[in-house]
């Protein structure tokens, strides 16, 4: 199943509409781009209104560690010829849907990094901004790398040395058991009702994100919308 597109010309993500057999409930999930054009922005907005309870990404407190490492997509928004936006809490959330956050804390989150070798980490630090750097004068077209695409499952062998990398289960492992142990007491707590409950989450969490809902809680894939997240001129 495709989570992110990249052809020739475009970038686009799949809303994944996920439901249960004999529940009303469906889960909604939204993979985003940390950066993309505000049309993409807008079309998730218009989606979260349609639903009554939104469970959202976002890293709680603040770190100088964090603060770096997310330079790796802050620069790119900044160079206005680019076109495109930083994602921000007041560009998606309606004020009158519900959200809840149940992310890591800043400090979870360096921890886990730091439990790989000092080097790696040092390494990590350094080479955020300047991934940033190379995406801001690359522009838009920096997006339709095939290296960007997202898949339930690993479709190239490049996918598959990435699955397994440390460096992406440090960054994902825990977050994925939080957002999902979450999803399980909205399942266990509000399964009776006919309710959309949207998952706003990094594309690189969503192929976890939708397994866990099917091994542990039966929800299936039933639909999906794409978004265009950008176009380069």
């Amino acid at each position: 199943m495709q989570i992110i597109e990249v052809t020739g010309y475009a970038v686009r993500s799949a809303a994944i509409t996920m439901r249960r057999t004999g529940t009303p409930l469906e889960f909604v999930i939204f993979p985003m781009l940390h950066v993309a054009s505000p049309t993409f922005y807008s079309q998730v907005r218009v989606r979260l209104r349609e639903c009554d309870l939104i469970v959202m990404e976002g890293v709680r407190g603040r770190s100088a560690a964090v603060s770096a490492l997310t330079l790796a997509y802050r620069f790119t928004p900044m160079r206005r010829r680019n076109g495109l936006q930083l994602q921000r809490d007041e560009l998606l959330l309606p004020g009158d849907v519900p959200v809840i956050n149940p992310d890591v804390t800043a400090a979870e989150a360096i921890a886990d990094l730091k439990e790989m070798s000092r080097w790696t980490y040092l390494l990590l630090l350094v080479a955020a901004p300047v991934t940033g750097l190379v995406f801001a004068l690359r522009g838009p077209r920096a997006f339709l790398d095939e290296d960007l695409v997202v898949e339930d499952l690993p479709s190239t062998l490049q996918a598959e040395m990435l699955a397994d990398d440390p460096l992406v289960h440090a960054l994902t492992d825990r977050r994925d058991q939080r957002l999902l142990d979450a999803l399980g007491e909205i399942h266990a707590e509000r399964g009776g009702e006919p309710i959309r409950v949207a998952v706003v989450y990094g594309a690189g969490h969503v192929p976890a994100t939708v397994s866990g809902l099917m091994d542990r809680y039966g929800y299936r894939p039933r639909e999906a919308e794409w978004l265009t997240v950008l176009i380069p001129a």
